[in-house]
């Protein structure tokens, strides 16, 4: 199998992990060996509720004994999909009323762009620098890392950069701006937190010019940072919110919502606007409605900011020099890309699955899912502790 996958199937990397699955489970992952490893991952914060758990499987068991795809997105009214977006609108704030859903949070992200651009009628798209929102031609003309970039210029054009969180860069914002694009935490640059109230601070130049502001919760969303979204830990509301990731609860998924005002902009003038095949698949919206609901009906939101707090307690040591992020989006840092590389190949091999975040070295991504035990926190910690240790001495 391994010759297979490195002959066949197209790689990412020129050195994957290539650990063969056998199969998943809570918060492990087992080899072909039959080897545990637990997830201190949780497939990049996809998988929120762990693996295979059972109110998803029988959610996407019972739809798959209804039906699957029958037609297009948006023409037939089929009841995992409905349900999923009135989900939205009961747990979101005005004036965010109506969700379309698609396949994957890049997907969103090219949809929210261009309901941007349809409902402002301008044509400037504001980022940050270090910023990650995809990687289709639209979500990567949004990133903020030219290493990544360059090989596939020209990209769409009409993009400028600003800096998270310096306010001074606000000026950036003008009447020529269609949206400005922000993940929540940025994720990729190393779980950066907005802080001093810069989001408020850019909804209001946003407001102030007729611009857009789009929050990607497309990591931070879905109870990760101890509510259900992360734009509710800093008081601004977006016009237009991108989630994808964790929704699904390991099945693929995408979404952007908006109101219903800028919504209509999408289906006429011209009919069709935005379209999609498979989103809004009634077997992954129901996976998607069974995550949703486990969520918020118990208490992992509030759980996820007390195993923050356990995580922080457990990991001090003199090779961690920080740690970003809030509820279970954390990235522990090391002093050097070196002693990080070790200690996330080093910990595969003990049976723990830590990873990288994709433009800050140093960091040691822990985005384990929401429904971790305290004890197997516990026992990654340790482990993460012990590699360093080894390497200290």
């Amino acid at each position: 199998m391994k010759d297979a996958f490195f002959k066949y199937q197209a790689q990412t990397s020129p050195f994957p992990l290539a650990m063969e699955i056998s199969h998943a489970k809570g918060s492990y992952i087992y080899d072909t060996n039959n080897k545990a490893y637990l997830d201190f991952v949780a497939g990049v914060s996809a998988c929120s509720l762990g693996h295979s758990h059972p109110k998803v499987v029988n959610a996407i068991k019972d739809q798959l004994d209804k039906y699957m795809h029958v037609m297009v997105y948006g023409e037939y009214i089929q009841k995992p999909a409905v349900e999923l977006a009135q989900f939205f609108a009961s747990h979101t704030p005005e004036p965010l009323e109506q969700t379309y859903l698609v396949n994957s949070g890049t997907e969103a992200i090219e949809g929210a762009l261009k309901l941007a651009k349809r409902a402002t009628g301008r044509a400037e798209i504001i980022a940050a620098k270090h910023a990650y929102h995809g990687n289709t031609m639209g979500s990567m003309s949004v990133m903020g890392y030219e290493e990544r970039k360059q090989a596939y210029r020209p990209l769409v054009p009409g993009t400028k950069l600003i800096t998270f969180n310096n306010v001074d860069d606000l000026k950036e914002i003008t009447t020529k701006t269609a949206a400005v694009i922000l993940e929540t935490i940025q994720g990729g640059a190393g779980f950066l937190e907005p802080l001093n109230g810069y989001l408020t601070k850019v909804k209001a130049k946003c407001e102030a010019v007729g611009a857009l502001l789009i929050l990607d919760e497309i990591q931070p969303g879905i109870g990760r940072t101890g509510k259900l979204f992360g734009f509710e830990n800093y008081n601004c509301t977006p016009d237009i919110l991108v989630t994808g990731k964790g929704l699904g609860g390991g099945m693929p998924i995408g979404a952007f919502t908006a109101s219903t005002k800028l919504m209509q902009q999408l289906k006429d003038d011209p009919k069709m606007g935005h379209i999609t095949t498979f989103g809004g698949h009634p077997v992954i919206a129901a996976a998607a409605l069974a995550t949703l609901k486990e969520i918020t009906e118990s208490n992992l939101m509030a759980e996820a900011l007390e195993k923050e707090q356990l995580i922080r307690q457990l990991l001090k040591h003199p090779l961690i020099t920080e740690i970003r992020g809030k509820g279970l989006m954390l990235a522990a840092l090391t002093p050097s890309a070196e002693i990080t590389n070790q200690v996330i190949l080093e910990a595969q091999n003990k049976g723990l699955i830590a990873f990288w975040l994709l433009f800050e070295p140093k960091a040691i991504r822990i985005t384990p899912p929401l429904t971790i035990s305290k004890a197997e926190i516990e026992e990654g910690c340790e482990i993460i502790i012990n590699i360093l240790n080894n390497i200290n001495n």
